[in-house]
């Protein structure tokens, strides 16, 4: 049996953490469905379509890959595309208990899927797609932190250069 795993986020926009937590899914699971969840309780920077495309240049390189969006309970779409597992990435302690949380109510909806946590590698614990969207705000140096597409897209949605640390 193929295993399956989804992993679901925002990817606003997607970082090199998150190619990280992917690539090593791969050495775990046959295949993953990158899922962007549409949570209307953050404020986005990129529309779904913007950040699908922007994950779709960045894992043009990865095979077994699949990019979507969804809007409602996570186990149920697992369950609609045959996945058994949620992968996540953990960076700190701090995300600890907001993934735990979720992790048991999502057992608790659905025993039959697993959650599997990843934790981020050392370069990219202290990474987030928020603190990447502030630095490139204000043209901060972003480039070892974010693939290629996204510094681009950043610098066209601030426009401005941003720093490359020349």
């Amino acid at each position: 049996m193929e295993k399956v795993a989804i992993y679901p986020g925002s990817f606003d926009p997607v970082t090199n953490g998150h190619l990280d937590i992917i690539e090593r899914g791969l050495k775990i699971f046959d295949r993953i469905i990158v899922t962007i969840l549409e949570n209307p309780a953050k404020t986005l920077l990129f529309s779904v379509e913007e950040r699908q495309e922007l994950l779709e240049q960045s894992l043009e390189n990865f095979s077994d890959i699949e990019i979507n969006s969804y809007d409602g309970l996570l186990v149920d779409y697992a369950r609609k595309r045959g996945a058994h597992a949620i992968l996540r990435g953990m960076r700190a302690v701090s995300d600890f208990e907001h993934e735990f949380q979720l992790a048991l109510m999502n057992r608790r909806l659905n025993r039959e899927i697993q959650t599997v946590f990843l934790m981020t590698g050392l370069r990219w614990i202290f990474t987030s797609s928020s603190i990447i969207k502030e630095a490139a705000k204000f043209g901060g140096n972003i480039e070892s932190m974010v693939p290629p597409p996204v510094q681009k897209r950043l610098e066209e949605k601030f426009q401005r250069p941003l720093d490359k640390g020349e």
